[in-house]
């Protein structure tokens, strides 16, 4: 039996390293003498950096850079040659801030822009940044200002509050210092920043902002696109990571698919090709799983080699109908099958477990 196991990370329990290890010894648990191939996967959010530095040949560069709410924390940039990839997580992810501490409107994104800075010191042309699971909501003005940005009448670097009062905004020092790098922004979401579809309104929840600050919000993010360049916000994709897809178009970045993207540089569809049955998995296999994330991105590319693919998760709330219309044969509920308690108590045993349960039915 040939298997591939390409999961997602279990937020908040084990990283897609982990998660893949966890099931490939429960598989062999079943079945010792199976052909294991791994290929831990990631949308662009959170594990970006963890799972592309297992497959690109590069050096992990440290820095310390401004958190969300201005806190310094440690992050890493992966350089390869004149390539560098950034997890913009590491400097304004939601996870970064105790839930009772979340402060959405003041969040900032001045440490990606940190972060871009830091690649380009060191001789990166271009830089690719993996969005997703952001706790900002300041259409990436933060990282705007860390490039040299100015404004007048406010704070670029204060969050979306220090948006409220602009009179003037002159991108031109951030786009000199950005001069001659090739951005990419690789993003599951492909909203617009502003709008009933945009950041505020679609993510804003999320992060903390309440229902009823939802329409000022968009306001302070309107006035800053009126001053920056409003048709870019239109654009799919500025509404990711809270608007910080709009400041790397404006910084005239190229937008991709992070999934299609992880898959292309962990030779996804070449492994898938080579194997009897690929095996994904994530915390929650939910309506959400459908829209650009790593188990939609998996079962695509399992259907196109013509393989079955079924998943693991945390918790399964998707009917048979919808996940045989991702391409999913099967899912599988830890939470179902050992516990909730268990499952959280103990998520690699837990996921391995059911892994060896899968192995029963599916290997030969």
């Amino acid at each position: 039996m040939r298997v591939l196991i390409a999961p997602d990370k279990f937020a908040g329990t084990l990283t897609a390293v982990e998660a893949a290890a966890a099931i490939e010894e429960g598989w062999r648990r079943r079945d010792p003498e199976a052909e294991v191939l791994v290929a831990p996967m990631a949308d662009g959010g959170p594990g970006f950096i963890d799972v592309l530095s297992a497959v690109v040949d590069g050096t992990l560069l440290s820095v310390t850079v401004r958190g969300p709410l201005g806190d310094e924390v440690p992050a890493t940039v992966l350089v390869a040659g004149e390539t560098a990839y950034v997890e913009t997580a590491q400097a304004c992810g939601l996870h970064l801030v105790e839930p009772k501490q979340r402060r959405p409107e003041d969040a900032t994104t001045y440490g990606v822009g940190q972060l871009i800075a830091a690649a380009v010191d060191a001789g990166a042309k271009r830089v690719i940044l993996g969005l997703g699971g952001s706790g900002t909501n300041d259409a990436g003005a933060g990282l705007l200002a860390a490039l040299g940005a100015t404004a007048k009448g406010g704070e670029l670097s204060k969050g979306a509050a220090g948006l409220a009062n602009l009179t003037e905004v002159d991108l031109e020092p951030a786009r000199t210092r950005a001069a001659g790098i090739e951005f990419v922004a690789a993003s599951d979401v492909e909203n617009p920043m502003l709008g009933l579809r945009g950041a505020t309104n679609i993510f804003g929840t999320q992060k903390g902002i309440a229902d009823e600050r939802k329409p000022e919000v968009d306001g302070w993010l309107t006035k800053f696109a009126e001053l920056a360049g409003r048709k870019t916000a239109d654009a799919k994709g500025a509404g990711a990571a809270g608007g910080l897809g709009y400041a790397l178009l404006l910084l005239g970045a190229e937008r991709v698919s992070g999934i299609d993207l992880v898959a292309e540089l962990t030779g996804l569809r070449e492994k898938a090709g080579q194997v009897d049955l690929v095996i994904s998995g994530e915390g929650a296999f939910d309506f959400q799983s459908r829209d650009g994330k790593v188990i939609a991105g998996v079962a695509k590319v399992a259907n196109e080699a013509m393989r079955p693919c079924v998943v693991l998760a945390g918790k399964v709330q998707i009917g048979s109908r919808e996940m045989r219309t991702m391409g999913v044969e099967s899912a599988y509920s830890l939470i179902d099958a050992v516990g909730e308690e268990r499952a959280f108590a103990d998520p690699h045993g837990s996921l391995a477990a059911v892994a060896e349960r899968v192995a029963r039915t599916w290997a030969r």
